[in-house]
């Protein structure tokens, strides 16, 4: 195996300033967007700059891995896990970001849209602030050049909590943000289609008996039937003016996607049925699943498995949700146990298809023209396993 370059070598990079002058993978398994090669990549000052079939004498060696595009994640709320690690626990924003980073960057993400809170859950520490906080310490990451992946802004907008709009506005102006998700988690509306796995989620989590998951339910639908339509619709009308895209969350009905449609949403996250998740589908939105139900087989909320959308033609980008290393793993399990999607077709998932979702025409594909960003990959039994990450041209991990 390529030994791992030294620490010293291995430079995070973030921005064309910090592009590689040259560069030339050899001996890959090229994933291109609909077929593989065996062969050679060169890259020039951070763009790939050509794809051959044959080896060339000089260069890195891959050894016969897979060479696949930068992986681009719309949905992650792992940062929070570095910043709120346990109740009560802040951990320095700045350790936070870096911590999370690089966990990002060994996953083969070099493209993160990093989703903080907007409306609060009354069960949580977290307020506006730190999301604030932990926003300030991402943008000046990114600026001062100390990240290893690319990192924007997702905001989740809880629709049915009285201070969404409150704490969205806080974010005005904010360059980075470019992607906002309309959720609404009131208990029984979208998140769970089966009441058994709803009671199953609260009691465990909240430790709930039926008296108390029934209040709890009563209290939420109060709530939501007063906040959801108006801070929805303010929030997609703020977003369309600042040109930040729309994503839905959870979807289940026909009814929720109509509404989807209406406010021009591009990513439908996590339908929770097959219904939504084909009517969102033809409708031109990108559907969005986790990596984590992709490689268990099922969703731990008791809706559809992302597998059947992949089956039936109606799943387009994997998320990593809550475990960074399941987009690649999730692609790779989706090759080999779907007989209708192809290697290609399934990395396309967790790269080119989410980048051009949200308009980043520059990445998520070897193709000549488009940003150096790349992972060597090897397979282990079933296990896709990271030997090395590239993001303009520049090994970052």
């Amino acid at each position: 195996m390529t030994d791992l370059l030294p620490a010293e070598n291995i430079i995070p990079a973030s921005g064309s300033h910090s592009a590689a002058q040259e560069i030339t993978f050899t001996n890959a398994r090229l994933v291109l967007p609909s077929t593989i090669v065996d062969g050679t990549l060169h890259a020039v000052e951070g763009k790939i700059a050509s794809i051959d079939s044959g080896n060339s004498y000089t260069g890195l060696d891959c050894e016969g891995d897979y060479l696949i595009p930068g992986l681009v994640e719309l949905h992650t709320d792992h940062l929070e896990n570095h910043y709120n690690p346990r109740p009560s626990v802040f951990w320095n924003a700045v350790s936070a970001v870096q911590a999370h980073d690089g966990q990002i960057a060994c996953a083969g993400i070099t493209t993160v849209f990093d989703a903080l809170r907007v409306g609060m859950d009354d069960d949580t520490d977290l307020t506006a602030g730190h999301m604030i906080t932990m926003a300030k310490a991402i943008e000046t990451a990114q600026e001062e050049d100390r990240l290893r992946a690319e990192h924007f802004i997702h905001l989740r907008c809880e629709v049915s909590a009285h201070n969404c709009i409150e704490s969205f506005n806080m974010f005005e102006g904010d360059s980075r943000v470019r992607l906002a998700s309309l959720m609404d988690h009131t208990p029984g509306q979208r998140q769970f289609t089966s009441y058994d796995a709803l009671a199953t989620y609260y009691k465990t989590k909240r430790g709930f008996n039926d008296e108390q998951l029934a209040e709890f339910i009563e209290t939420y639908t109060k709530r939501a039937e007063k906040y959801s339509a108006p801070n929805r619709s303010y929030i997609s009308k703020k977003a369309a003016e600042a040109g930040i895209l729309l994503a839905s969350h959870d979807d289940a009905t026909q009814a929720h996607v109509e509404e989807a449609i209406s406010q021009n949403v591009a990513v439908a996250e996590f339908p929770t049925t097959m219904e939504a998740a084909k009517a969102s589908h033809n409708a031109g939105m990108a559907v969005l699943m986790g990596g984590p139900n992709v490689v268990r087989g099922y969703s731990h909320s008791g809706n559809i498995a992302a597998k059947e959308l992949a089956e039936a033609g109606y799943l387009d980008v994997i998320s990593s949700d809550y475990i960074p290393v399941s987009m690649l793993h999730a692609a790779f399990a989706l090759d080999r146990v779907i007989d209708q999607i192809s290697l290609p077709q399934a990395i396309r998932m967790i790269s080119k298809t989410p980048a051009e979702a949200v308009g980043l025409t520059d990445r998520g594909a070897l193709e000549v023209g488009r940003n150096a960003d790349l992972v060597q990959v090897k397979l282990v039994g079933e296990v896709p396993i990271v030997r090395g990450v590239w993001r303009n041209g520049r090994r970052v991990a």
